[in-house]
């Protein structure tokens, strides 16, 4: 090949390459803005939290009434009510075997009446010698003894006159009864046990069946709630009742610094004496930062949120909580008020993620409602 030629080919094959060259774009710089992913947030702020006031406690009678026989050493001839009944005031609830005081009674009668008429002797005996004295027909001695004894068989005649009123009545107590309407909360009477006085009650009666929440609070709390207020109470049973405070407590446990409020409920089969029950104070408003539960995040730190900064960019801030209700949680310790928290804290973002985000609206959940 000649020199020439030579050169021609290098020259068409550098003109090649360059052509090649020229024809080969450059691939386009990814924007991260634009890929940033799209999530809601909220703004740390001072949010009224409804009904964040809950307290616990026993469910007790409002008013008890304790049964017990008021006459002793008599057997009992029969029991007319169990536990769970509900009863009459004055309604028989046991009935005590009367045989022994029968007959006290009619020997009673019979010795009332047979003084009654030694008085009654007595006393016209006496009459007969009122106006005898100084006359000499009797001894003032023997007057006097005549009005006397007219006195002190009076006093006997109305001794007799007592002990048989006293053994009516006692005659009348043999029949135990419910001293108000109620429901029966204990029996622990059979028939065949001998009455005796003190000792435990054979029933016990809550009072027209209503039964209350005995809830503990701190004092501070305490002033937070006052009679009337209403409140949800939570059984264990997952049901649930509005009720209404009827009592604040005037004063607070020395050691345990709690105060009860009670708190009464409609009277239903599921509310039981003794049980457990949770109060949630719907109309008790706290207020301070907060933001949704749905913003806190927990795991093996602590609670946290995903805070969201100037350039978008989300960093995790550890937080303490407080008080909740409706939806909101109160933050003890976390971010400043003006603060963007990325709302849902289920969403999978790490610190550094470059996020696009979306202002969202808070709006408290409503407490539900109990049946």
């Amino acid at each position: 090949m000649t020199r020439s030629k030579r050169l021609l080919t290098v020259t068409v094959a550098v003109s090649l390459l360059g052509l090649a060259a020229c024809g080969k774009k450059e691939p386009p710089k990814k924007d991260p803005a634009a890929q940033a992913r799209a999530v809601r947030v909220v703004r740390v702020e001072a949010r009224p939290i409804t009904g964040a006031l809950t307290a616990s406690g026993s469910l007790i009678p409002r008013e008890e009434a304790a049964v017990a026989p008021e006459v002793t050493g008599y057997r009992v001839a029969r029991v007319l009510v169990e536990e769970g009944a509900y009863v009459r005031a004055g309604q028989t609830l046991a009935q005590l075997d009367g045989a022994l005081i029968s007959a006290q009674v009619e020997q009673q009668k019979a010795l009332a009446a047979q003084a009654a008429v030694q008085a009654e002797q007595a006393e016209r005996e006496a009459a007969r010698v009122k106006d005898l004295d100084g006359q000499g027909v009797l001894s003032e001695e023997a007057l006097d003894q005549r009005r006397f004894q007219a006195r002190a068989a009076r006093a006997t005649a109305n001794a007799q006159a007592a002990a048989y009123r006293d053994a009516t009545t006692r005659a009348g107590k043999l029949a135990v009864s419910a001293p108000v309407s109620g429901l029966v909360l204990e029996r622990t009477v059979r028939p065949g046990d001998l009455s005796a006085g003190g000792g435990t009650p054979w029933f016990r009666i809550a009072r027209d069946g209503q039964i209350e929440l005995a809830a503990e609070l701190t004092e501070d709390d305490l002033a937070r709630v006052r009679p009337g207020q209403r409140a949800t109470v939570t059984l264990p049973s997952g049901a649930s009742a509005i009720g209404h405070v009827r009592l604040v407590s005037p004063q607070v446990n020395t050691q345990s610094k709690l105060g009860i409020v009670r708190i009464l409920l409609p009277v239903r089969s599921d509310i039981r004496a003794g049980g457990y029950g949770r109060a949630q104070f719907d109309d008790a408003v706290g207020a301070g930062l907060s933001v949704p539960e749905t913003a806190v995040r927990y795991d093996a730190d602590g609670a946290s949120v995903m805070t969201v900064d100037a350039a978008n960019k989300v960093k995790r801030v550890a937080i303490a909580t407080g008080a909740r209700g409706g939806g909101l949680v109160a933050l003890v310790k976390g971010p400043p008020a003006g603060t963007r928290v990325v709302q849902n804290a289920a969403a999978f973002l790490l610190d550094g993620d470059l996020v696009k985000p979306v202002e969202a609206a808070v709006a408290a959940k409503p407490t539900s409602k109990a049946r």
